[in-house]
């Protein structure tokens, strides 16, 4: 992985990684059965420098030492075997995101899995199915795990990736500092569950805040992007740039270039994108995020050599190849209604969403005013989400399945955003087809895990139930999810 030039390793960080074991080579496997990578992880307390000298190390959480943890790199079709040692203390698990991996190795605790409890270990083994860029993380307290650093990329190769001079990794990384520069303690608050979720103060890439990134004309690129944020949407601007998408959330995508070239990530979205670099030698370009109107800021500036690479980009294919998916059949799909509901203004916009979309489906959080008055009671408590009426709680993942969904059946998901808020919703165990927006067949009908709903939106996706199991289904605002906005999804 391509990263932003990284202090020199310290003690501290060698020695976990060392004690960690990091990435092990590759295990001969019987003859016929895919090769075994093995990796272990330790989740610990260490020190990472978000910004450049002379200002020192933060506190954080880490795997092997670093933020983000190591980039696990596999091939299709490859199993992968992770041993995660707990050096935190309190418990932890690893969830595999957008990584369709069988149920037993989904990381969700209670769920699919007694938690790591400190200085415990736990194996996870699954077969890399799906080529693509996904990333890992914990889902115990994850609003307070993931945001003291705990996440790290994990790359599916495809047998055969398109042609490009570089492959870079960009992990987008959101910080609440104090004005000394350490991590702000307020996790978890009840503003931040009740509004926009947390929302930080400083932004890094790859564990870093960046200055620069050298580039050269005429250099081809394939950045891949990950949103490793608690809440910050991100869409950068890449100035005169023109990328083109080629996957989103790890799966292959027709390439096209975004809407007014800008990818919109939601947390714990990803893309791929195709960057040609045709700015002039010895030029700077900054690259900015845009998504948070009149909040702008510079996210990295792309220095150019004096030399150029070539005169101009070059013209490769840009097409991935597919990944084995089954198609949803629109036809005889069951339909299913969803309704996400609650946070600060929310009974203003699930009311006027109301009168034009009546009752929704059994337990829907329309039907009647009893669901209205409990959200309401519910603003003062830490309780603030409610998918069809129903906020879960996060501390014992003990939720009924709000649907059961027949097994290699296809199933449309029609989901109603009636607060006033963007939730990114992801599914587990499972890639969708996100087929229409507002009523509006969607242009690329997009295979992705997790898809970014604006409020009063109304979205579709469609997919194949195929993975048995009791699955979650949640909004990775992290905050919204602590605050109740996930289900479950059986699939039998």
């Amino acid at each position: 992985m391509s990263r932003f030039p990284m202090p020199a390793l310290t003690r501290r960080a060698f020695l976990a990684s060392a004690a960690a074991g990091a990435m092990l080579p590759f295990r001969q496997s019987p003859a016929g059965a895919a090769a075994i990578r093995e990796v272990r992880l330790r989740a610990a307390p260490g020190g990472i420098r978000l910004l450049p000298r002379p200002a020192g190390e933060v506190a954080a959480w880490c795997y092997n030492g670093t933020v983000p943890g190591p980039e696990i790199r596999v091939r299709q079709g490859e199993r992968l075997r992770v041993e995660v040692e707990n050096g935190l203390a309190e418990e932890t698990t690893v969830h595999w995101h957008g990584v369709r991996v069988p149920h037993a190795m989904d990381g969700v605790p209670h769920l699919t899995q007694k938690p790591i409890g400190a200085g415990g270990r736990f194996v996870y083994e699954f077969e890399a199915v799906d080529a693509g860029t996904f990333w890992y993380h914990p889902h115990q307290r994850s609003f307070e795990q993931v945001g003291r650093g705990l996440y790290g990329p994990l790359i599916v190769e495809e047998p055969e990736p398109v042609r490009v001079d570089r492959e870079v990794t960009w992990v987008l990384g959101d910080w609440r500092l104090t004005k000394s520069g350490a991590i702000s303690e307020d996790f978890g608050n009840r503003h931040d569950i009740h509004h926009n979720g947390r929302v930080g103060n400083t932004v890094t890439i790859n564990g870093r805040v960046p200055d620069t990134f050298a580039v050269r004309t005429g250099e081809r690129i394939r950045l891949r992007l990950i949103n490793a944020a608690n809440a910050r949407i991100f869409s950068p601007d890449f100035a005169g740039h023109e990328p083109v998408a080629i996957a989103l959330d790890g799966q292959p995508v027709a390439p096209h270039a975004p809407a007014g070239g800008r990818v919109v990530l939601g947390p714990a979205m990803r893309a791929d994108l195709i960057l040609d670099m045709t700015g002039k030698p010895g030029s700077r370009v900054s690259i900015s995020d845009r998504f948070y109107e009149g909040l702008g800021y510079k996210l990295v500036e792309l220095v150019y050599d004096d030399t150029p690479l070539r005169e101009r980009a070059p013209d490769w294919p840009l097409a991935l190849p597919a990944n084995s998916l089954p198609e949803p059949d629109l036809e005889t799909a069951s339909r299913n209604e969803v309704v996400f509901a609650g946070g600060m203004m929310g009974e203003m916009v699930a009311q006027d969403m109301g009168e034009s979309m009546g009752p929704v489906a059994p337990g829907g959080m329309m039907r009647d005013m009893n669901s209205m008055m409990g959200m309401m009671q519910a603003m003062n408590s830490s309780t603030a989400w409610f998918i069809n009426g129903v906020a879960a709680d996060e501390a014992s993942h003990d939720m009924k399945p709000a649907l059961t969904l027949e097994r290699n059946k296809s199933h449309v998901i029609a989901m109603a955003n009636a607060t006033a808020w963007h939730h990114p919703i992801h599914l587990h165990g499972h890639s969708f087809r996100v087929i229409s927006r507002n009523g509006q067949p969607t242009r690329n009908r997009e295979w992705q895990d997790t898809v970014l709903i604006s409020p009063r939106e109304k979205v579709e996706i469609a997919f194949v139930a195929d993975n048995s199991g009791d699955w979650m289904f949640h909004c990775h605002v992290l905050e919204h999810q602590a605050g109740g906005m996930m289900a479950v999804f059986r699939v039998a």
